[in-house]
């Protein structure tokens, strides 16, 4: 069973922009890390981005850097994932996933959604 429920992934055309949303299923997100991950067909699984729990440090991928942003709302027991300027390399099924304390550096999460599906296409 999916921890998490992710929403906001489709069709766009390139230098089009989605906004992901990931919201968590039976838990909170306050004290976790949160990780955004995307695979397309015939490659590993990258890490896009990763957030702290209080938001304060945030890692991006240098293919996405200056076009994607990762935020929080622990509140809303979300995380988000804006992209900007899409790519037809940013196509993929794209993840969220948490864990304990220190998992962005320690690249490492017990708890993973099931993925939502992004399409850059003309």
């Amino acid at each position: 069973q999916s921890h998490f429920v992710e929403s906001g992934g489709g069709l766009v055309q390139p230098g089009g922009s989605l906004k992901l949303s990931c919201v968590a299923s039976g838990f909170s997100l306050a004290n976790y890390d949160l990780g955004w991950f995307r695979q397309a067909p015939g490659k590993e699984r990258e890490r896009v981005s990763c957030i702290e729990p209080t938001g304060r440090v945030r890692t991006y991928a240098d293919s996405v850097k200056g076009r994607f942003t990762i935020s929080r709302d622990n509140a809303m027991n979300t995380v988000y994932l804006q992209m900007n300027d899409l790519k037809p390399d940013d196509a993929g099924v794209y993840t969220c996933a948490s864990g304990h304390s220190s998992s962005c550096r320690r690249n490492l999460y017990n708890r993973w959604g099931q993925g939502t599906q992004v399409a850059v296409s003309s």
